[in-house]
């Protein structure tokens, strides 16, 4: 059985724990918070975007561009496929990388011709540990997601595709559903399907008149680019957001452990305690009967 110097060592050592798990709970919860403002701020542009290509789609439904090319005339078994894997740079965070990582491996591992686009350090050690090489990294992007680096990797991406080197590129990332419920996703980027964005309209309802002055080819030319980075952005967003909030639930997690190990170890200190003061009065009271057994004799 333990002293109780040892026990009050072992119990400073968990609360001393406990002050890191604490404040680190609290750091996630307020990046959080930033996180779903951000998200907030930007998403009626986006939404907008989405709308103006909804709306010319509608209206002029046969228009050509080659975001919406879905090479066809490529056999599916050929299509150099290329995927934006979105990790973190840190640890501690749950389930939250290992489970955005297996979905990558298995969507990688479904072609010969696969391109690994990887965003977070975690991400990069794990590929490269592996021996899966990694194309394209974009570093110091997962801390602080911003629209100017999701605008980076849009651009690199659709570079790619408009040159050919790529016929699909999606995107892999982690999507918060609620507080408790955070699921890895899939999400094609290029090319994009007019039949996401054209919704039939009823019947009855009258439908508005567009005048066009410059022609559909260049308006979405210049609009699904910031669409494209409209996605990125989002599910930097989503998943910086799904990273702290993993944290959260994962320190307090072990906050709550820590304060049951604390209460286990405070009935043992107590019990240890009370059996070494025990201990102590036997012992004296001992003491005191053989001094006066002494002095009978």
């Amino acid at each position: 059985m333990a002293n109780t110097k040892e026990i009050q060592k072992r119990m400073k050592s968990i609360r001393d724990t406990m002050k890191i798990t604490s404040a680190m709970y609290m750091i996630s919860s307020a990046k959080l918070r930033s996180a779903k403002q951000k998200l907030e701020q930007t998403e009626p542009y986006f939404y907008t975007l989405q709308s103006a290509i909804a709306r010319f789609l509608r209206h002029m439904p046969d228009t050509t561009n080659r975001y919406f090319d879905q090479r066809e005339q490529i056999p599916d078994n050929e299509k150099k496929r290329g995927y934006i894997v979105i990790t973190a740079d840190k640890g501690l965070a749950g389930a939250y990388n290992h489970n955005v990582i297996k979905m990558a491996q298995e969507l990688f591992s479904q072609g010969e011709n696969n391109k690994l686009f990887v965003v977070g350090e975690l991400g990069r050690q794990y590929f490269a540990k592996e021996g899966l090489e990694v194309d394209a990294e974009f570093k110091y992007t997962v801390q602080n997601p911003s629209l100017h680096r999701a605008r980076v990797i849009a651009d690199y991406v659709m570079d790619l595709y408009v040159n050919g080197e790529l016929d699909e590129v999606y995107l892999v990332y982690t999507k918060m559903e609620n507080s408790f419920s955070m699921n890895a996703e899939k999400q094609k980027l290029l090319p994009l399907a007019k039949e996401d964005f054209i919704h039939p309209a009823p019947a009855d309802i009258y439908q508005e008149e567009i005048k066009v002055e410059s022609s559909m080819e260049e308006i979405l030319e210049h609009v699904v680019p910031n669409c494209v980075t409209g996605y990125i952005y989002g599910a930097l967003v989503e998943s910086f957001a799904s990273e702290h909030n993993s944290r959260m639930m994962a320190m307090q997690t072990a906050t709550d452990s820590a304060k049951a190990m604390i209460s286990e170890l405070s009935i043992e200190y107590n019990r240890v305690r009370q059996a070494a003061i025990t201990q102590q009065i036997t012992e004296v009271i001992g003491g005191a009967k053989a001094q006066k057994n002494k002095k009978k004799k």
